[in-house]
């Protein structure tokens, strides 16, 4: 598949903007000592958001790119639970707003582990790969926009 299908992916795009913001609040909290663990924790989840999404659309199974984004919404549910136990060291808001990206990333890939997870039980067990073709078909537009032909 291409880079480009990937970047579209709702998913993706904000487990990338996740990972920036939890930067940006981790380099606010690095001077304070009780934090140094949770920092270097807290980075690592958001990447591996990420990092699972990427690997997962790299797959050509079906069943091993539904396997990668559940280790993703893992990944968002541990990043989540941290960023409500750093209210002693963040502000509120900031708390709520990442809890509620956290909580996007979730739902898009819930909504996607169970679409793809149906799909792949109406094959009737038949191997399926995953192709441009598929993903255009996608019931969620948010999840998997239609990609573009790039035949003339």
């Amino acid at each position: 598949m291409s880079q480009f299908a990937l970047e579209s992916i709702g998913a993706y795009k904000k487990a990338r903007e996740s990972f920036d913001l939890v930067v940006q609040d981790m380099t606010q909290l690095k001077k304070e000592p009780l934090c140094y663990r949770l920092i270097a924790q807290q980075v690592a989840s958001p990447e591996s958001i990420c990092a699972n999404i990427e690997e997962g659309h790299g797959r050509l199974s079906r069943g091993e790119y539904i396997r990668f984004l559940d280790f993703a919404r893992g990944s968002a549910r541990e990043t989540r639970g941290r960023y409500e136990r750093m209210k002693h060291w963040l502000t509120m808001d900031i708390v709520q707003h990442r809890v509620g990206l956290a909580d996007e990333i979730i739902g898009i890939l819930t909504k996607t582990t169970e679409t793809l997870r149906r799909d792949l039980h109406k094959s009737s067990g038949n191997v399926s790969y995953l192709k441009d073709e598929d993903i255009s078909e996608e019931p969620n537009d948010d999840v998997f926009p239609p990609t573009p032909d790039p035949r003339p």
